[in-house]
């Protein structure tokens, strides 16, 4: 598996404040309970960026990904850690649980429109299709969603 360079894009998950907001308040961006549920195996976690473990504690509630005020921007039901966890191992590579995964790459510009290159991808090489998307020069932000389900994942921008 070919991967570029560590500095060639930044992955951000939920914002750890967003995170702490939702488990001390217990709602979510609409003002709806977040519900408490144990995990099976391989839910998507948006707080560390890896599939849970089975009898994993969890928060299933609805997230507003960062967008600027637009048409575009829209809330969804994302999962993450009940209790306060280490992150994501590492936020200038792929999440390595979630490779192989297709999912789709919708591209965003500076006024939060989306862009013409949003694509799916086969979960194969997903650097390289990332790479392509950001050198778009109106690309800001790349979301990473699930095929079949349309969650957000997690937000993926050039470094710096």
């Amino acid at each position: 598996m070919t991967q570029t360079s560590a500095a060639a894009f930044r992955i951000h998950p939920i914002p750890a404040e967003a995170l702490d907001t939702v488990r001390a308040g217990g709602v979510d961006a609409l003002g709806s309970p977040a519900e408490h549920i144990t995990a099976e195996g391989g839910e998507p976690l948006r707080c560390c960026l890896r599939d849970a473990r089975p009898g994993d504690r969890l928060l299933l509630f609805g997230h507003q990904p960062p967008l600027p005020a637009s048409p575009y921007r829209e809330i969804g039901a994302v999962l993450a850690h009940a209790e306060t966890c280490a992150g994501p191992a590492d936020v200038t590579r792929y999440p390595p649980d979630w490779r192989g995964r297709p999912q789709v790459l919708r591209a965003y510009d500076e006024r939060g429109r989306i862009h013409d290159a949003t694509t799916v991808h086969d979960g194969q090489n997903p650097e390289k299709v990332i790479a392509a998307l950001l050198a778009e020069p109106d690309v800001v932000q790349i979301h990473s969603r699930n095929v079949a389900w349309g969650c957000y994942m997690f937000t993926i921008t050039r470094p710096g």
